[in-house]
């Protein structure tokens, strides 16, 4: 009897799949993950894999791009928040629920995973987180520099000093995740850093 072909399953799930290629790709890096690894993993056949994700590299892409850019957006909304309390707040908190998810959503730290080392013919892995990091601080700086303004900071507060600040507890915060630290902890962490951020500067101000 001819065994059924493999192809694209009848309840498809895309975002899973895309989870599961970026788990794949986190751990061995983009040429360690082969076109087989990844149909086997998924459960496509390779041309339902090209036909939903268009090539290998192009699946890579978008699996970096996914959960990655989800730290562009954290920075994004918070600095939109009326008060700059609120700013740090958002960053760090939200950062710390986007470290912390549950495994079956995520991934893990594209910082810490061997796609870092590794990359496609157009895009450097290395040299996009970089250029994310560089985003994110401008980010920020623009709205401490505003804070300053605006007054919700002294006069004279080192703008650069006070975003580095931020940008060390995050990244803290980020590697500590990665070494297992719950949630709980991380958070109690944040509001700390929060508190030893903000609290005097606006309430002084």
């Amino acid at each position: 009897m001819p065994q059924p072909k493999r192809g694209r399953p009848r309840a498809f799930d895309r975002d899973r799949a895309l989870l599961d290629a970026a788990r794949l790709f986190w751990r061995r890096g983009y040429s360690g993950t082969s076109t087989r690894d990844l149909t086997a993993r998924l459960g496509l056949s390779t041309s339902s894999l090209y036909g939903t994700f268009g090539s290998k590299a192009e699946l890579f892409e978008e699996a970096v791009r996914t959960y990655a850019e989800r730290y562009r957006e954290i920075y994004q909304q918070a600095v939109a928040a009326a008060d700059f309390g609120t700013v740090v707040e958002r960053v760090l908190i939200d950062s710390v629920h986007e470290f912390t998810r549950p495994d079956d959503e995520h991934p893990g730290c594209l910082l810490s995973s061997a796609a870092m080392a590794d990359s496609t013919g157009t895009l450097d892995t290395s040299a996009y987180f970089a250029e994310l990091q560089d985003s994110n601080e401008r980010t920020l700086r623009t709205r401490v520099e505003r804070a300053v303004q605006e007054g919700e900071l002294p006069a004279g507060t080192d703008a650069a000093a006070v975003t580095g600040l931020v940008q060390a507890v995050w990244h803290g915060l980020s590697a500590r995740a990665n070494l297992g630290t719950d949630r709980e902890d991380l958070l109690a962490t944040a509001r700390l850093a929060h508190e030893l951020i903000c609290g005097r500067e606006t309430r002084s101000a």
